[in-house]
């Protein structure tokens, strides 16, 4: 795969696009049953992400194009790197994500769901950036079993043990403590 500057984006197939991600469609359009695969690496400058999470490495896309009577059908993956920190523990968190693409552009869009065709291009610019922004977890973990802080010291529990008092019970349950004399236990 080529890895080139945001000027001009060259593709494997060996046709150059002179903005990232605009595909000149007529082609497609005149003939269902085509298809056209496109493999291109961009800047993620490109993308104007307005999401401080998502870094600067360059997006990977690969994407089948296939004409239908219907419009143009697009199935793919597109992979970038994002930032955060753990929602846990605030250890600094750095991962490469796939995103699956599967999408439908038409002329006058029939489907409100589908993406428009503009004079007979296809801009997948937006579909990639929707699709990578949806798949940046909101409050992501280091690690699905990340104990986090003691919330009693602050103590970072994946690295140390703390001697805290963890059996105090909650005050929000105390009502429902009240209640344990009142009803008999149903217990055989």
């Amino acid at each position: 795969m080529l890895r080139v500057s945001s000027i001009k984006t060259i593709c494997k197939t060996g046709f150059a696009l002179a903005k990232p991600l605009i595909v000149n469609a007529v082609e497609l359009l005149r003939r269902p049953g085509t298809t056209k695969d496109i493999d291109v690496s961009i800047s993620v400058d490109d993308f104007e992400f307005a999401d401080a999470r998502m870094v600067d490495v360059p997006v990977d896309i690969s994407v089948h194009l296939e004409s239908l009577s219907t419009g143009i059908h697009v199935a793919g993956t597109a992979s970038a790197t994002w930032s955060g920190v753990c929602r846990r523990c605030l250890a600094p968190l750095v991962e490469r994500m796939s995103v699956d693409l599967d999408e439908m552009y038409q002329k006058g869009t029939y489907d409100p769901d589908a993406y428009e065709i503009e004079n007979d291009q296809i801009n997948l610019l937006p579909m990639v950036r929707e699709g990578l922004l949806l798949a940046v977890p909101l409050s992501p973990l280091c690690r699905d079993d990340c104990p986090g802080f003691c919330p009693h010291c602050g103590a970072d529990l994946a690295d140390t043990r703390c001697n805290c008092e963890t059996s105090a019970p909650d005050p929000r349950w105390s009502a429902l403590e009240n209640l344990k004399g009142v009803f008999p236990d149903d217990a055989p």
